[in-house]
């Protein structure tokens, strides 16, 4: 009986010492659980992007480029503002987080642009992480500084007056030198150009000289235009005047040319609906 005692006893004994060992590793498990936890919000906190409070562009610069030439040198109808509208809003709403946008009006006088916006997608609410920041507040930032004034924008399209000039290829080299170039290598760049695509300066006119690539070769317009376009897509949404005489066709192949010989990649044309 006393053997069996002493087996019984030895028998708690190494019951309590599992016991513990078992508590102790769970405790550990939740202590190191809350450790991972705090380190993690804090590597949050501390990894959060820093941003321009004017542009609400990243303060190491934006991970993306897209700028927006506007031909406003001439009306467009009802009919193609909607459109260009409706692209418009599309092409603002693929801008990435952090992704900066550039809107730019065309102006009669070579290479002087009007720029109407200048800033980042910072991000809306939906995407704020609710333990290191406020989603309300990053919603309002959002509205205010991103989406509303471009919301106006494209409220005012169509809404251009007739120029005596349309110097579009100095207005893509402007934005080239201007809001390309000085980005580091590998960031994304994306033009789009909202036009008739009717090139008309004294240096080469497409009224006087036709969509004859080869005839803008041998004109002055093709030193004085040229631009490094490495790295930069272009895309094209073309109006259409009543009674104009080029074939959307001939105007998309002269523009693929000459993207491609300024070292660009053209990489779409589409016709807007409805005429000027």
């Amino acid at each position: 009986m006393a053997r069996n005692r002493r087996r019984s006893s030895r028998s708690r004994k190494g019951g309590f010492s599992t016991g513990a060992v078992v508590a102790t590793i769970a405790l550990s498990a939740v202590a190191l659980a809350m450790i991972g936890a705090f380190g993690w919000l804090k590597y949050q906190a501390m990894s959060s992007v820093s941003l321009d409070k004017a542009s609400l562009c990243p303060t190491t610069g934006p991970t993306s480029e897209t700028a927006i030439l506007l031909d406003i040198t001439d009306p467009i109808s009802g009919t193609t503002s909607l459109d260009l509208k409706n692209q418009f809003q599309r092409l603002v709403s693929g801008v990435p987080v952090n992704g900066a946008i550039d809107v730019y009006a065309l102006t009669e006088k070579e290479g002087e642009l009007e720029r109407t916006f200048h800033g980042c997608n910072p991000g809306s609410g939906d995407l704020a992480n609710e333990w290191t920041s406020n989603p309300k507040l990053v919603q309002q930032r959002w509205e205010k500084g991103f989406q509303k004034p471009l919301d106006e924008i494209a409220g005012k399209l169509g809404s251009g007056a007739s120029g005596e000039f349309s110097p579009i290829m100095a207005g893509i080299q402007r934005i080239n030198l201007e809001a390309f170039q000085p980005l580091p290598a590998g960031i994304p760049k994306t033009l789009y150009v909202a036009s008739d695509m009717v090139e008309h300066t004294p240096a080469f006119s497409s009224y006087r000289d036709g969509v004859s690539i080869d005839k803008f070769e041998s004109s002055p317009a093709r030193e004085k235009f040229r631009t490094s376009l490495d790295g930069v897509q272009v895309k094209v949404l073309a109006f259409q005047r009543p009674g104009q005489k080029f074939k959307m066709e001939e105007l998309a192949a002269f523009w693929k040319s000459w993207v491609e010989k300024n070292n660009g990649e053209f990489a779409g044309f589409t016709r807007l609906e409805g005429l000027e």
